[in-house]
Order: structure tokens, then C-alpha cells, then sequence
């Protein structure tokens, strides 16, 4: 950008809007530090919605684990720390957030992950898994919800759990299609603006 077209303090603001935003946040017991920059979804703290679903999923320390839709890794890199004995995979469909969630786990010293772009499972091959999280958004298609959870199905070992967290109005759609496609559906916690829902894989 040409500077002489813009004034002092316009400049400078662009500098600072520019530069990453740097926060910790603890969940589980584990207190991380996150580079994140605009266009990333909650770059300022972690999101409520994320919290939620961190403090009422069940994550053994031996879980290979997924995140879809990483964005800049608070859900999966904390995954790798409470599941060191197993591999956390990240994955999302922005660059730039592979970018700062592989940034994030260099920050943060971990190493069990697995981080690459990815539209959901496109790009993950026959990996299983025996976790599954997301922090699904609210204005996506439900079709492509219907996707990622048959998608989910395949590639989950039995026993392993699928938990999403959504906005309380899509518990309904949700209790629906897990009931379709894995045959089971348990509402963990309902809150005021988000809810987590999980399904366990039979057989």
C-alpha cells in the first residue's frame, strides 16, 4: 500500500489490525496460548460455544482424535494434550487457519498432531479415529452436516464418539440426523446459546 495516501493514524491502525492477536485460555486443566488474526472465528479468546463442548466431552489419553474445522487449533490442540498417548488431527478448509493452528502447536510445544487442509474428511484417507469433535458452524447447509456425519460413521473406530456443538436451535436437527446415521443420540449439556451432542458408533 501506497503510505502517502493515507494519514498517520490511519496507518498505524492498519499496523495494528494487522498484527496477531496473542491470548491464554485454560480448559481441561491446560492453559494454552493462541496466535489468531481477523478472519479466523473467535480471534480474541475462546469461544463459548468451544469451552462448552471442552468441558463435557470424555477424551482418554490413549484417543486418536479429530477436529473439524480447526480454525486456529483450541479445540484439537487441547485434545492433544489430554490425549498424549494418541494422535490429534486438525484439519479445516482455510490455509490460514492450518497455518496458525500449526504455529499454535509449535508455540505450545505439542507434538502428537497432525495438522493439514482438509473440506472436512476429503483429505484425511483411512485414518480412524476414536474421537470426533467440531464445533459445527450455524450457517452451513444441513446437507453438508448429513455429510461430515456419514463421513464420520466410516472412518470411526467401534465404540468411538462423535461430539458436535452447535447452536441450542439446531438440537433438534441434530438429535435427527444422529439418530439416522448413527442410530443414537445423547444431549451432554444444553446451554442457554450452545448445546453438545454426541453419538456413539455400535458394534
Amino acid at each position: 500500500m501506497d503510505r502517502s495516501c493515507i494519514d498517520k493514524a490511519t496507518a498505524a491502525w492498519l499496523e495494528r489490525t494487522r498484527a496477531d492477536t496473542v491470548f491464554s485460555a485454560e480448559a481441561r486443566g491446560h492453559t494454552l496460548t493462541y496466535h489468531t488474526t481477523w478472519g479466523l472465528f473467535s480471534p480474541r479468546g475462546l469461544d463459548e460455544g468451544s469451552r462448552l463442548l471442552l468441558d463435557h466431552l470424555e477424551v482418554r489419553p490413549n484417543d486418536d482424535t479429530i477436529d473439524l474445522g480447526c480454525g486456529y487449533g483450541p479445540l484439537g490442540l487441547t485434545l492433544a494434550r489430554l490425549a498424549p498417548e494418541g494422535t490429534s488431527v486438525l484439519v479445516d478448509k482455510d490455509f490460514v487457519a492450518v497455518d496458525y493452528s500449526r504455529h499454535n502447536a509449535r508455540l505450545n510445544g505439542i507434538h502428537n498432531v497432525d495438522i493439514f487442509l482438509s473440506n472436512g474428511f476429503d483429505q484425511v484417507g483411512e485414518r480412524e479415529f476414536d474421537l470426533v469433535v467440531s464445533n459445527l458452524p450455524a450457517k452451513t447447509g444441513k446437507e453438508l452436516y448429513y455429510l461430515y456425519f456419514y463421513d464420520a460413521l466410516l472412518r470411526m473406530r467401534p465404540g468411538a464418539r462423535c461430539y458436535v456443538v452447535t447452536i441450542t436451535g439446531l438440537r433438534k436437527f441434530v438429535q435427527k440426523a444422529f439418530n439416522e446415521v448413527f442410530g443414537n443420540y445423547e444431549k451432554i449439556k444444553q446451554g442457554r446459546t450452545y448445546t453438545v451432542a454426541r453419538a456413539i458408533k455400535q458394534g
